[in-house]
Formats: structure tokens, sequence, C-alpha cells
């Protein structure tokens, strides 16, 4: 445990940070002349609120969706445990129903946990379901202690470390939700509070988790960056105040941009666990997408081949195909148009060597072939290309028939078009200019 001892301040008038959050004006960015070193975390991995977070920016799934969801991170996991856990709610027969139906599958990842609020009804939910852990919402900062519910941060406190007990009473892992905390006074309230659980912990002899929850996105990933938005000082800070980075849990939402990047600087610093929803789908601007930490993982721990990465292209298709999903085309990692390039000379350079103008093997890792879309500057290259890799044989970039098919491409664009040609277009152009002479489309 750290040597200092830290003590709610219990203020009369809310701190709000004006100084940093004007609210007429954009928020600002303060730095510190020092900041704090990468800590390396002994393990690192990835939980995930699909079906909480996931659930309050579009219709709910039903449960049969949620088990197929699940199917896929357990798949995309491969038993390694990158995937740890998922949250569900639970306060509806539908949740209940998803919740039943995961648990039937008998996985040992991810682990299956709860969502509650701070109040004694919610808990009951928890019992009833039979988890071994679960959330517990507990707001952190001055904005939602003094102005959502009124109370004073010492009555906030009380309240949220008496659910915390009666989970632990019953033999439960609480993990409390520390709700807007890059707005919150980290030493007057939330490092105080964070030392009680530990106390708490302590006594039952049990973990006592706590979840970093970057409400607005206002979390900043730099060094130097100043409390109470700077997320690695952030997470020093429960570090330095005896929370185990393995009982730390990083949630951000991508308001200003940075949600990858402050779950990665979360990691980085020492919280053992970033939480995430598939392809970035969360409450307003969303939460960190798991198929980028899952890559995001593979980069600073190295490619495991037990992580079926190939999965989460099957997902993506599942989520365009049955869950209404509208990826954009350019989408990293998912999209449609991810690794297919358009100008000509990016094409002939893919004929050479695909490692120029393709960031790693997608083919390999992730059953996505090197493409070409075909506009006014694919160029001959790019016509070859787009024919070996659709039907699968060998053609010269000179072939009377890639120069057939270029001239109509020009006659398009001469007469003023704006937009890629597209792949219905371009298969009859090719059948037409071979005769029918081709394999079937791969």
């Amino acid at each position: 445990m750290t040597d200092r001892e830290y003590k709610l301040d219990d203020v009369t008038r809310p701190n709000l940070y004006r100084e940093v959050f004007p609210y007429t004006e954009f928020p600002k960015m303060t730095f510190d002349a020092t900041g704090v070193e990468v800590f390396d975390a002994e393990d690192i991995w990835i939980t995930d609120t699909t079906f909480r977070d996931g659930q309050q920016a579009r219709p709910p799934y039903t449960p049969e969706q949620v088990a197929r969801i699940y199917d896929f991170l357990h798949e995309i996991d491969g038993g390694t445990g990158l995937i740890r856990q998922c949250e569900f709610f639970l306060y509806s027969n539908r949740d209940r129903k998803a919740v039943d139906l995961c648990k039937e599958r008998g996985y040992a990842f991810p682990q299956i946990t709860g969502w509650i609020r701070a109040v004694a009804a919610d808990f009951k939910l928890v019992k009833e379901m039979g988890l071994a852990e679960t959330g517990i919402l507990t707001s952190a900062s001055d904005y939602h202690v003094f102005l959502k519910l009124a109370k004073t941060r010492g009555q906030a406190v009380q309240s949220y470390l008496d659910v915390a007990k009666a989970a632990l009473d019953s033999g439960i892992v609480p993990r409390c939700h520390l709700e807007d905390v890059t707005r919150a006074d980290i030493d007057g309230l939330v490092l105080p509070f964070a030392q009680e659980l530990m106390k708490l912990s302590k006594q039952y002899n049990s973990p006592v988790k706590i979840r970093l929850c970057d409400t607005l996105g206002f979390g900043l990933p730099f060094a130097n960056s100043s409390l109470p938005r700077g997320v690695p000082k952030m997470v020093a800070a429960f570090r330095a105040a005896g929370v185990p980075g393995e009982w730390l849990e990083w949630h951000g939402h991508n308001d200003l941009h940075k949600v990858q990047v402050n779950a990665t600087a979360a990691w980085l610093y020492g919280c053992c666990a970033a939480n995430t929803s598939i392809f970035g789908v969360g409450e307003r601007t969303g939460n960190p997408p798991l198929e980028a930490m899952v890559i995001e993982h593979a980069q600073l721990r190295g490619t495991n081949p037990k992580v079926n990465y190939a999965a989460i292209t099957e997902l993506a298709r599942y989520a365009e195909k049955d869950l209404g999903f509208e990826l954009p085309a350019n989408y990293p990692l998912v999209g449609r148009d991810f690794n297919v390039t358009r100008a000509g000379i990016h094409a002939d350079g893919l004929l050479k060597n695909e490692e120029i103008y393709n960031c790693f093997d997608t083919l390999k890792l992730l059953k996505r072939p090197v493409g070409v879309a075909i506009t006014d500057k694919s160029g001959a290259a790019g016509i070859k290309h787009y024919i070996e890799e659709k039907y699968q044989i060998e053609i010269m970039k000179h072939d009377p028939r890639v120069v057939a098919i270029k001239d109509k491409i020009d006659l398009e664009y001469a007469a003023e078009r704006a937009s890629a040609i597209s792949d219905d277009e371009m298969n009859a152009w090719i059948a037409d200019a071979f005769g029918g002479n081709l394999p079937p489309l791969r």
C-alpha cells in the first residue's frame, strides 16, 4: 500500500474545473512540467461492453443475436483470456434470457459479468443470475454528485460503499465504475474512495475492481497531461494509492477522437484492462473498438497464434448482414475498402510487392486479400490487379483485353464521371473483353 492516505474533501460547493472545462469554449489541454514513466504490466487484456454500453447506441439486440456475438468474441479470443470479460444489463426478461443463453455455452472466456446502479434493489438481480462479478455505477465528478444526484461527496461515497459491501457479503466481486472520472477531483474524492475500497478488499480478502470511465472523452494520452484529464497520471495515481493494475480498467468515449489512443495509454501506464465494444459502437461517440484493441495488443505483445484474428472479419460480415451495421467502406481493418487502393501508381507498386502499399499480410491474418478500386487513376496496372485478384489468373498489363477495358474507363471519365467504377460494371466489361473464357468469380 502507499504511504500516503487520502482524505475525502467533503466540500460544500462543487469543483467544476472551469479553468479546464469553460463549457462556452472548447476544453483546455493543460500540462505539467514533469510526466510519468511507462509501466510495463505483466499482463494486459480486453473487456467488452457491447451488450451494455453498445446497446445504448442502437436498437437492442435479441437474445439470440447477443449469443451469436458472444460466440464471435469467444472465437476471436481463442481460449487465451485476451477478451477476458463482457458485461450485461440485467433489467429486462430479454436481458436475462441473453445472459442465460451465453452461460449455457460454458465458455471460460469471455467471463460474464453484470452492470447495476448503486442501489440495493439492483443488486438482487446479480444474485438471482448467479454472477461472480458486477459493475456498479459510482459517479465520480462533482458534476454528477452535486448536479445529478443532489448529494454531498460524503453521502455519495457512503452509498457506493454500502452496495460494494453488499456485493462482498454475497461473495460477488464489485467493480466500481467511476463515471466522469476525467472531470473529477482526483485527490479530494476519487483516491479517498479508492482507498476505502482497498480497505474493503483487505477486510473481505477479495478483489475490488475500479473502472476509470472517461464518460465524455476528455482523457489525454500524454505523459505530462495534467489531472484530471491526463490518463497516464491518473493510472499512476491509482497504482501509487495502492490499487493493483490488475484491478484497474479503462472505459473511454470518442467525443474528442482519442478513444483508442487513450485506451492504449491506460495499458502502457499500468491499467491492465481496456474496455471495448465491437466496431466502437457505444453511447454517443462510442467506445474503443474491440477489433482495434485486439490488433493493438498484438502490436504491443506480439501476434498470438491462438488468437483468431480472421474471426474479426467474420464478425464484421455478420454485423452488416444480420445486425444492420453500416460500416464505412474505409473503416479500418474491416471496411470493404480498408486495404483497397485507387491510385494507379499504388496499384503498380502492389503488383511489384504487396508490402509496399499494404500495412500487413491482410490475407493471412484477416482473410482479406488486397484489392484495387478502379477509377481514372488506376491505369492498366490497376485493371490487371483487379482481374487477377477476382479471377485468379495471370495476365500482362499491356494485354489488348486490358487495354480495351481501360479505353472504356477513360471514356467514362472523359464524360465527367466522378464515381469509382463498380464491381458490376467491371465484371461485365471483363466478360465482354474475354468472351466468356474466364473461371468463376472468386
